[in-house]
């Protein structure tokens, strides 16, 4: 296994935020290249993954936890430390197209299978995730990052209890709280457009990838209705796409084993039953 720590560099003064010195990050961990194995996989698919942590902080236990998995599976792996509040969107849109695009450019010295590029979220960082796949065909991020939208396309999307949307009927703390943080206290937060245009169920279409999502009932942090919502914008646009919805649990989960959190022995399946999600053939979105 070979690991790496790269910078995730762009100009932030498209984006009216004042840098900090907090330094976003993006962890690579690469499947060592040898001939024995590269006979059975000369190019591996790649996980972008977001942790959550309302756009506070970035989750520990949604990082290496999630990559170690898909890790054993042969996959590269890259975890996306993002900048969190006071950085406002689209800073963190920003940086997840970044990362994106520093996975295309090294594809070919990390044996990257570019038909087989996913992002997977958690929470906010599942919100981060939907973000990229509805808005990665729109030109305001491409002139943001300097490239072409094309460049933005990836093939599908895992989303872990996230937030979506602002417009479900029990708005709870979770979801307000990460809305604050992504939009920033006062006007921006106020601002009913800005709002909505974090709504991500309005910006769904048939170019959005393919979506995994898991949700648990008892979540009182973010809503199941959350993920509901975005399923139910999907299957307006004939977006292929599954759902699974535990009835307990509560938010957070990660893995959904010990490791974790509280142990629930049915959570624990989510990873496995993506992995295989994930290995059947889909179209890829239209670009």
């Amino acid at each position: 296994m070979i690991y790496r720590e790269l910078d995730i560099n762009i100009d932030y003064s498209k984006l009216e935020y004042e840098k900090t010195e907090y330094k976003p990050k993006l962890q690579v961990y690469i499947q060592n290249e040898t001939e024995e194995l590269s006979k059975f996989m000369p190019k591996r698919p790649t996980m972008l993954i977001c942790p959550g942590g309302g756009y506070a902080y970035t989750s520990e236990r949604e990082c290496d936890p999630i990559a170690f998995f898909y890790l054993a599976k042969g996959y590269n792996c890259c975890i996306l430390r993002y900048t969190c509040a006071p950085a406002h969107f689209p800073v963190q849109l920003a940086e997840a197209g970044k990362a994106l695009l520093t996975i295309k450019e090294n594809a070919e010295e990390w044996k990257v299978d570019t038909d087989k590029i996913y992002v997977c979220g958690f929470s906010a960082g599942g919100h981060l995730a939907a973000s990229l796949g509805v808005f990665w065909d729109k030109p305001f991020l491409a002139d943001i990052l300097g490239t072409q939208s094309e460049m933005l396309k990836f093939n599908s999307l895992i989303l872990a209890y996230p937030v979506i949307s602002y417009n479900v009927e029990r708005c709870l703390y979770g979801v307000k709280t990460t809305y604050k943080n992504l939009l920033g206290e006062g006007e921006r937060y106020e601002d009913t457009e800005a709002l909505q245009m974090q709504c991500l169920e309005n910006h769904v279409s048939e170019n959005t990838p393919p979506t995994f999502i898991w949700h648990t009932f008892e979540d009182v942090t973010v809503p199941v209705d959350s993920s509901l919502i975005f399923g139910k914008a999907l299957h307006k646009h004939k977006v292929p796409f599954e759902m699974h919805i535990y009835e307990h649990g509560r938010h957070g989960q990660a893995t959904g084993n010990k490791s974790t959190c509280l142990l629930n022995q049915r959570l624990g399946e989510w990873m496995e039953t993506s992995y295989i999600w994930l290995e059947e053939e889909r179209e890829l979105p239209k670009a």
